[in-house]
């Protein structure tokens, strides 16, 4: 009688629980028709909407459950398909990402991708860890590789660091951290949420056609990922937000993106 009278505790989701396979199913066979039919630009259009599509559509899926939800990646790759051609049909076009941040506060998911005043000091942390780990690659790599400090065009950069933050990073951050780490640390403890998230984190990474495929490079990927990635669960797990680790990620990227050629 008394387990009747006491409060009926909510089963947790599965780790996988709520996935939108058909949509996910569809973006693959278009990513895959695209490559097979259509030109290089336009594939690689369809790629970067496809890939980063699927990680903010499943985080949102995720969160807010419900018939609409499951055709969230397509409405995300559709925005960020806008937001690629952009970039490539005018130099300055990369202006457009900042429609996917838009896009998804419109969505407004259960990640708690919001700012306050108790949130401004973490994510003041958050971009001083970012800040720090980016200067360390920096040095790093100038140092052992011979690397300097991209010189190039200022609007290659700023096309850089717009995909960055309107698709590269947002989508790695509000998927692995605010998703799927959560979903993982609402089961297990924060060591093994860690391990399944970062380990999701450095797999994307290394398989992203855009990376550099040599033996250091890859290293240094691997390296540098993994402490990102275990800082940011860390901030995740400490604040409650994933807006701390958003800041950490766009500033490491940020300056992960000076680095020029030999």
């Amino acid at each position: 009688m008394l387990a009747l009278d006491g409060p009926c505790p909510r089963p947790q989701p599965g780790l996988l629980d709520g996935t939108p396979l058909v949509a996910l199913g569809i973006l693959a066979v278009a990513w895959a028709a695209a490559g097979l039919t259509l030109s290089e630009p336009i594939t690689r259009v369809a790629g970067l909407a496809a890939a980063h599509g699927a990680l903010l559509g499943t985080a949102v899926a995720w969160a807010r459950p419900g018939k609409w939800a499951d055709w969230a990646p397509l409405e995300a790759a559709l925005v960020l398909a806008a937001a690629a051609a952009g970039a490539r049909l005018h130099p300055w076009g990369a202006v457009t990402y900042a429609i996917v941040p838009v896009w998804l506060a419109w969505r407004r998911g259960s990640w708690r991708l919001r700012v306050s005043w108790r949130t401004v000091l973490p994510v003041a942390a958050g971009a001083m860890f970012g800040l720090g780990l980016g200067a360390h690659l920096l040095m790093n790599a100038a140092l052992t590789f011979g690397h300097g400090v991209r010189t190039g065009p200022p609007e290659d950069l700023a096309a850089w660091w717009a995909y960055d933050l309107g698709a590269n990073v947002l989508a790695a951050e509000v998927f692995f951290r605010g998703a799927l780490f959560e979903r993982a640390y609402h089961r297990w403890s924060f060591s093994t949420a860690t391990a399944i998230a970062t380990s999701a984190t450095l797999a994307r990474y290394l398989a992203d056609p855009l990376l550099p495929h040599s033996l250091g490079i890859a290293a240094g990927a691997v390296f540098y990922i993994a402490l990102l990635g275990t800082g940011n669960c860390w901030l995740v797990a400490r604040t409650g937000s994933v807006a701390p680790a958003l800041a950490a990620a766009s500033v490491f990227f940020g300056a992960y993106r000076l680095l020029g050629s030999r």
